[in-house]
Order: C-alpha cells, then structure tokens, then sequence
C-alpha cells in the first residue's frame, strides 16, 4: 500500500501525525496528505491490508485508516512498545517517499532500535542527526517536508528573505531545480506552516 501510494504522482503524502498500535495488532494513522484524494481513496479501498479509513478535506486533506501491518512494521511497533522511547511526531514524508523520524531516548535504547530496524530487509535506514534534543529547537521547520526544508533553505542562502529582497522565486528555483511556480508554492506552504507555529 504505501508503495502503490508513493509511486502515485496524483497524490503527495506530506506527514503522518499518529500513530497507534492498537491489542488487536491493526495499526491506526493520522495522516495528512494532498493532491487527487479520490485517487487516495482508490488505492485504499482496494488494498486488502485496509481494514478502513476516513478522509477528510479536499486539496489538502487528514486521513485516519486502519490496516493490517506488514511482519517487518508489526516487528518494530512490538519492540517500540517495550523500548524505552518516543517517536515524535508529526513524521514527514520526502519527496522520494522516505520519512525522517525523530525517535529520543536514551543511547542504549537508541542502538538497539537502529540495529531492529537495520536488521529489516524491506527498510533502508539512515541517521541523520543524534545529539541532546531540545523540544523548541527548530519547531518551527520540524512539521516541514524534506523538500520543504530544502527550498527554504536556498531562498535563505540567496537572500530571497533579506531586507531588501536579492532574490526572486526563479533565483530559489535555480537552486534547488524546481520551476519558479513550484517554489512559490512551497513557500507559500512554509510560510503557513511558520506563521501558524508563532500564533498556536
């Protein structure tokens, strides 16, 4: 499912906000996506592993589902439930489709996860970034997407965020090799994202 989702142009997965698995070993999402939701709506109403969903919105929109959980997630959410430690969320997606997880815990606990999930053939895991963790460091770009971060970090380098202005969306576009409209539009979705930050 997550595939077929993934290789679907229509749709962009943007974050998954919670997750729970629940004693009868289903797993339960809070997703937020955007793009063709009747697409959305096919593949998961098709896909034997969905026991059911609910999608709310239209261009952009919030997805609960409820689905059966492949041997290799059923394997880390059962560690999870005993390890001591906590996944933060939101989860962004990429544009490749991968996600950037932020799990804190101690060191220990850390290794073990990375050597559970390392040891999964079907994941291709990465660390980022370890250190102390401060819930209000960078709160304001943690709920943004990868590609999200990368465009805002380009218009910051090219001065688009100066006073005066040095730099237009196609100076941002030749940075990061994206069309001039597909940086406004995510700009326009960064800028949402961190005024809504400042104000809740």
């Amino acid at each position: 499912m997550g595939e077929r989702l993934a290789e679907e142009p229509s749709i962009q997965r943007e974050a998954i906000h919670h997750v729970e698995f629940l004693d009868d070993e289903t797993v339960l999402t809070l997703a937020e996506g955007r793009g063709d939701r009747e697409r959305y709506e096919g593949i998961m109403s098709s896909s034997p592993a969905v026991d059911g969903y609910v999608v709310s919105g239209d261009e952009r929109w919030m997805a609960v589902s409820q689905f059966e959980p492949t041997d290799e997630v059923r394997r880390l959410l059962e560690w999870q439930r005993q390890a001591d430690i906590v996944v933060e969320t939101p989860i962004p997606f990429g544009a490749d489709g991968a996600q950037r997880v932020t799990v804190l815990g101690e060191e220990s606990a850390l290794g073990e996860i990375f050597d559970e999930a390392a040891g999964i053939d079907a994941l291709s895991v990465e660390i980022v970034e370890t250190g102390e963790y401060d819930p209000e460091a960078r709160r304001f770009t943690r709920s943004l997407t990868n590609r999200q971060r990368e465009v805002l970090a380009a218009a910051v380098e090219v001065g688009y965020y100066r006073a005066p202005r040095e730099a237009t969306h196609a100076d941002v576009a030749e940075a990061v090799g994206l069309s001039p409209s597909t940086v406004g539009d995510h700009l326009r979705k960064i800028e949402a994202a961190v005024f809504e930050s400042i104000v809740r």
